[in-house]
């Protein structure tokens, strides 16, 4: 019998309110391991920005960078960076209208500007330091994602200039770059493939809008408690919230676990 395989987003599933991972969690997860279940991390983060997750709980396998960077047990199976002169493009505007970039590449994130105030924010909202400067990295990297900094109102004028990427907010002041057509469902297809594993088999938790295609791309999609309305929308199923045993009571739920076998 084909064994199951499950993607867990990272913001807000893995991680509760306060940026940690619940006991319950990481006893659930242990458990899916031990019964040869596929566990794999589903996230908008850069692999640096997770390798204590990682470490944490025994994973070895991620979708990266919101499906543009793929690895299946340490070995790298898809990578898909941006073309550098779209990069430059968006940099000069951004430079033009003192907003500001990140530039994701598979080992390490930099931003174009110190000290400023969106950066910072965003990134005290995940509880982690201001990245380092280099507003050349992508010249020197394969670069896979773009962070775009500036208040919502001034997104129209990036979607107007660059209609062959998408935009997608995880911060009030924060939004995700990626080509048009690209999510974290192109990574799972990737990895299916790859293990051919059939799409009923697969199981996918998940709570932001970069997660809504991840959640109806696989057999079963489950939407935490704490998920935006969209999220919610997408899945087959609704758990709790990541702070009240989400990922635990979902497994039980959609049958992967069974209560007891859960201390």
């Amino acid at each position: 019998m084909q064994k199951p395989i499950v993607f867990f987003d990272i913001d807000g599933t893995l991680l509760n309110d306060k940026k940690e991972i619940p006991i319950s969690t990481k006893q659930a997860i242990q458990v899916l391991q031990e019964k040869g279940i596929h566990t794999v991390i589903a996230t908008g983060r850069v692999p640096n920005m997770f390798d204590g997750i990682l470490k944490e709980l025994n994973i070895n396998s991620y979708i990266a960078i919101n499906g543009q960077y793929v690895v299946f047990e340490g070995q790298e199976m898809y990578s898909n960076p941006i073309n550098p002169e779209m990069l430059q493009a968006i940099s000069n505007m951004t430079a033009s209208n003192g907003h500001a970039l990140a530039y994701c590449s598979h080992h390490d994130y930099m931003v174009s500007k110190r000290n400023h105030p969106f950066i910072a924010s965003s990134f005290d909202s995940l509880k982690l330091p201001y990245p380092e400067v280099d507003p050349d990295f992508y010249k020197k990297w394969p670069i896979f994602q773009g962070h775009l900094y500036c208040e919502e109102k001034d997104t129209q004028m990036y979607i107007d200039r660059f209609p062959h990427f998408s935009f997608v907010r995880w911060h009030e002041v924060a939004f995700d770059i990626l080509p048009k057509g690209v999510s974290k469902a192109i990574g799972i297809q990737k990895l299916l493939e790859a293990l051919n594993i059939q799409k009923e088999n697969s199981f996918a938790f998940g709570d932001g809008l970069n997660d809504v295609e991840m959640l109806t791309s696989v057999g079963t999609g489950i939407a935490m408690g704490n998920a935006v309305p969209e999220a919610k929308a997408a899945a087959n199923v609704i758990t709790t919230s990541s702070s009240n045993y989400g990922i635990l009571n979902g497994l039980i739920e959609v049958g992967l676990l069974e209560q007891d076998k859960v201390s």
